[in-house]
């Protein structure tokens, strides 16, 4: 287990360029076996999560290779249709393969994935929605197999709730199906939106990115396509949250406004001047934050459940009570117990998190239990006295870009801010 050592009380100000997103770059990954050809993706964040999926990629047989933040996948030597369960397990995301692999082989072994452990988060509606283009599903102990013998061919498919996986795997298998698939109340997150951009670029046929409604229009192939990844709006979110903790003044390049348009409230309520130009973000923060009253978590365009842990960090240090209501996933507190031996005062009711901001915060030892409470065990850590010492470090590695970090022994990091 890594660890990350953090001293508080020091200003976070300047200047960083925002990361690519993480939960655009996984299902991209994925997306490049569906190709002929290579494909040439820029501003590729350097995250453990990427890392996996280059992996399963050169598992595959596909060549991957990254330069900096450019990474170019050639699937022409694709001759797997199977994921080892080693593979699966270091990831949630991993799901995403299910998709693309049906697509291209009409075939495809997966065990069921890893990663955060943050509720129940079943896979049974993309099961469901690939059933629906043909697919054929069986399981052995803790192997899902999947064929398609027939083919896949497009139809209508009505989500009983804004999936984001079930969207993207349900693009990824039939971009290639005979037909015409229609997606109904599709998940609209701008994470979708970049793949959908970067298959069109491939020679797709889609469209409806971004609203409920989305049509795909299979294709007989698919060729390689430079893209580049958007900014990673969640990582913009954390950045905020570091400097409104802290008393500081930060800009923030390569941001798309719209896609942290529901966060900028949370800040602007606590006290902070937001400035946004067309791809720049500014925050000020004020010398004592304030608490915004209520925070609802709901899928996009409503405030992100991703953001909820970073920024429950900072109504901790805030000047009156917050209540964070958490309708994405059932266990999405897992932070609450560390920030409170850290200090704060958060009181959990199924749901419901009522946040009472208190006046300082203490260093001491805490562990990280998935991706983003490690990132408002960050938060918490920069706005408190003394030093934190924040274990399982690995789990933020997953998400946060590592020039963001250095590593000053075989398990210890510190922050590069």
């Amino acid at each position: 287990m890594s660890r990350l050592l953090v001293e508080g009380k020091k200003e976070i100000s300047g200047e960083i360029t925002a990361q690519g997103a993480k939960n655009s770059i996984l299902p991209i990954l994925a997306a490049t076996i569906l190709c002929d050809g290579e494909s040439c993706l820029k501003n590729c964040p350097n995250l453990t999560d990427v890392d996996f999926s280059l992996d399963i990629l050169h598992y595959l047989g596909c060549k991957a290779h990254r330069e900096n933040t450019t990474i170019t996948v050639n699937a022409e030597n694709f001759d797997k249709s199977t994921v080892s369960d080693s593979l699966m397990k270091r990831m949630r995301s991993s799901v995403i393969f299910l998709g693309a692999l049906l697509g291209k082989a009409h075939h495809a072994e997966i065990s069921c994935p890893g990663g955060c452990e943050l509720g129940a988060r079943p896979i049974d509606i993309h099961i469901s929605s690939l059933k629906k283009l043909g697919a054929v599903f069986e399981r052995n102990d803790d192997i899902i197999i999947c064929s398609a013998p027939d083919g896949l061919k497009g139809c209508n498919i009505d989500l009983r709730y804004q999936s984001v996986g079930a969207t993207e795997n349900i693009i990824l298998a039939s971009v290639l199906a005979s037909g015409t698939t229609i997606i109904s109340n599709a998940a609209r997150e701008p994470e979708i939106t970049d793949l959908v951009a970067f298959l069109n670029k491939c020679g797709a046929k889609i469209f409806g990115a971004g609203t409920e409604t989305i049509l795909i229009e299979g294709v007989k192939k698919l060729t390689g396509a430079e893209h580049k990844i958007i900014p990673d709006r969640i990582a913009i979110a954390t950045y905020m949250a570091c400097t409104a903790v802290t008393g500081g003044c930060l800009t923030v390049y390569d941001v798309i406004p719209e896609h942290i348009r529901s966060v900028i409230p949370f800040f602007r309520e606590t006290g902070c001047v937001v400035k946004c130009t067309e791809n720049e973000l500014r925050i000020f923060a004020p010398e004592k934050l304030t608490s915004p009253e209520l925070i609802t978590t709901k899928p996009y365009p409503s405030f992100p459940t991703d953001a909820q842990p970073p920024l429950m960090s900072v109504a901790a240090v805030g000047g009156g009570i917050t209540v964070f209501v958490e309708n994405v996933f059932t266990n999405r507190y897992n932070h609450v117990p560390s920030l409170r031996k850290l200090g704060a005062n958060i009181i959990v009711n199924d749901r419901l998190a009522i946040v009472t901001g208190v006046k300082k915060l203490h260093g001491t030892s805490v562990n990280a239990m998935d991706l983003r409470g490690g990132a408002a065990l960050v938060v918490a850590a920069l706005a408190a006295e003394g030093t934190t010492e924040i274990n399982g470090f690995e789990h933020i590695l997953r998400g946060y870009d590592r020039s963001l970090f250095t590593k000053t022994d075989e398990n210890t990091y510190k922050p590069n801010f």
